[in-house]
């Protein structure tokens, strides 16, 4: 039989990361392969309350079809949010709400890059997005990260070496997968370098209020002077992904676009969600719910990192974040990394092979990641436990 299905979509595979979901539906799984907010951070009772008082006093505006835009008091809060941080120029920037930072990821990949051109990311990086480059035929050339984020000389580089780049993407907040963040002089040098080659950068910030611990550092949207930066938030971690509620913050002109290729695919994200999103942020005290996640991360963290550092030797390594739901774990040079995630498996505790991770399917790595939010605190220790032995099994050590 011929292949029904149209070349773009032929060669996408399912997402590693939800193909290792399923085995989490076994209770008896520890799942660290999740990257879902903790249970207890979802204001349910808060929620519930918001919903119920838009469904009595604005059912019709709530549950009728609304501008592509997006909620026009929502719009207004996120650009007035994102003034105060220096994220948004007004007369130059426009905003749009998007379902989630996914939409957001997929719209600009379809109005900025053509078939075969390329999108230069961090390597490792985010699957969610490579799949939508890849959904798109985009080129796909993963840049190397140091503990400062991805190295401008590498950078420039692979630019060099790409002058069909569409844009380049980029995690600098608490990086998915590694937790890294992206230091400040870092981002200055990766703006020049983006400046010099006039590409734009896709800066996408789901983690940047997680920060628990050092010092906030301007996104790369603030830093920007040559309107190349166009940034993505979303209420997913910070409030609940189940809503759905995003933002892409662009030029006029990028918003513009992106507003009739959403048009042709969900024509608007979810009104009562982002109507409960404006009311939960007007109405609750938000830098006090943002602290509570905040609380409740760092405990995750630190249960976490110090099991890990306490049970495994110290050729075996873990990044140490300052913010956001990841730790990135590296075997020693050489190691079957696929081997020691299958092992864990088995012994009942799911973690994600760096591989799913990797621009190029021959990118070699024997790093894993690690979630700490989802778990209970003694899903954390029992859990590092059996890696532990799995690591001791496999290793010798």
């Amino acid at each position: 039989m011929y292949n029904i299905f149209s070349y773009r979509i032929s060669g996408l595979q399912p997402s590693a990361i939800r193909e290792i979901l399923k085995f989490t539906a076994d209770p008896s799984v520890i799942s660290f392969a999740a990257g879902n907010p903790a249970p207890e951070a979802f204001p349910v009772e808060t929620i519930r309350k918001l919903s119920d008082d838009i469904l009595r006093e604005e059912p019709v505006s709530a549950l009728q079809y609304s501008v592509t835009e997006g909620y026009t008091p929502l719009r207004d809060w996120l650009k007035a949010d994102m003034k105060e941080k220096g994220v948004f120029k007004q007369g130059r920037d426009e905003l749009v709400i998007t379902s989630g930072a996914q939409q957001a990821i997929e719209v600009i990949t379809k109005i900025l890059c053509n078939e075969s051109e390329t999108i230069i990311c961090e390597k490792p990086s985010f699957v969610g997005a490579l799949n939508s480059f890849r959904s798109y035929n985009a080129k796909l050339v993963g840049v190397d990260m140091d503990d400062e984020g991805i190295i401008p000389e590498k950078l420039d580089k692979a630019l060099k070496d790409n002058p069909r780049t569409a844009f380049i993407y980029l995690i600098p907040n608490f990086q998915n997968p590694t937790g890294k963040t992206m230091s400040f002089e870092r981002r200055k040098q990766i703006l020049n370098i983006a400046a010099i080659h006039k590409v734009f950068i896709l800066e996408d910030n789901p983690y940047g209020d997680l920060r628990f611990d050092g010092i906030d550092i301007p996104s790369l949207k603030a830093l920007d002077k040559n309107s190349l930066v166009i940034y993505v938030g979303s209420f997913s971690k910070i409030l609940a992904p189940g809503l759905r509620v995003g933002w892409l913050a662009a030029p006029e002109h990028i918003i513009q676009k992106s507003v009739v290729a959403m048009q042709v695919s969900t024509v608007h994200t979810n009104i009562w969600a982002q109507m409960i999103a404006y009311r939960f942020v007007t109405t609750v005290d938000f830098n006090e719910h943002l602290e509570n996640l905040r609380y409740i991360y760092k405990k995750k963290y630190e249960l976490m990192i110090g099991n890990l550092q306490f049970r495994f030797p110290n050729y075996i390594t873990f990044t140490e974040p300052e913010g956001g739901l990841f730790i990135w774990g590296t075997l020693p040079k050489g190691s079957d990394m696929m081997k020691f995630c299958r092992t864990a498996v088995e012994h009942k505790v799911a973690i994600v092979p760096g591989s799913a991770f990797m621009p190029k399917e021959s990118d070699v790595t024997t790093s894993f990641r690690l979630n700490y939010s989802t778990p209970t605190d003694l899903q954390i220790e029992n859990g590092v436990e059996i890696l532990a032995k799995v690591a001791k099994k496999l290793y010798y050590f």
